[in-house]
């Protein structure tokens, strides 16, 4: 999706479509800034091919809740990258790679992955958690939803699947996909207002894309409003 300078790329962090579309954007594009969904302890992990260790003194820093979800939630990717074939975080990797060969600015616009882990813990509410536990005693008796875990997923289905996610987990959705939203959106305003004529391009999973651009053309409609009424 393509706002004013401004390019998002919507990944999937485990598939092979991906890479081939990040590099693609910088054949075509031609950045001058690529901005990531990344904070410094991620970037450093995806280029030291760290796989999310977690020592217990992480509990006091992100809370139990957000332990879990680190330990877990790495697990879980690494088991669905073995099944693609793609090391998750690759797009990523790729996409820095491609920047500094080509002696572009990478900037990094997600929340610090303590932070984000704090919240989760604070807004993981018990009912959410029962309500997890039952949708995974059920899932096998559930009618499933095909998904290509090669490919990024399509924008109905992706808009199906956070509706869902924000109706059911409300505040896992809160921590995990609104806040971070807003992070990254007033991050990308910055960096459009700072270098207007600068093309940025930005990497970022695929569930956050509408809603980042939505926030970000708010932000500059307001910008205008005001700027109009001095």
């Amino acid at each position: 999706m393509q706002y004013k300078n401004l390019l998002i790329i919507g990944t999937s962090h485990i598939s092979r479509d991906s890479i081939n579309n990040v590099e693609k954007a910088f054949s075509s594009f031609d950045p001058e800034i690529v901005a990531l969904e990344l904070d410094k302890r991620r970037l450093y992990s995806i280029m030291n091919n760290i796989k999310g260790r977690a020592g217990l003194s992480e509990i006091k820093k992100v809370g139990v809740k957000g332990f879990l979800f680190l330990l877990i939630g790495g697990w879980l990717q690494s088991q669905l990258g073995k099944y693609t074939g793609v090391t998750p975080g690759s797009e990523m990797k790729t996409a820095i790679e491609l920047a500094r060969k080509k002696g572009i600015k990478i900037a990094l616009i997600d929340q610090d992955i303590e932070i984000t882990l704090k919240r989760f813990s604070q807004e993981f509410t018990w009912k959410e958690k029962l309500s997890l536990a039952k949708d995974i005693l059920s899932s096998p008796f559930a009618k499933q939803i095909s998904i290509d875990l090669t490919k990024v997923p399509e924008k109905t289905l992706i808009r199906k699947l956070m509706k869902e996610t924000r109706k059911k987990y409300p505040g896992i959705y809160k921590a995990l996909v609104d806040e971070r939203n807003q992070v990254m959106a007033s991050n990308l305003c910055h960096i459009m207002k700072e270098k207007p004529d600068s093309r940025v391009l930005a990497v970022m999973g695929a569930g956050h894309e509408e809603e980042v651009i939505r926030i970000i053309d708010a932000k500059f409609k307001k910008h205008t409003l005001q700027t109009h009424n001095l």
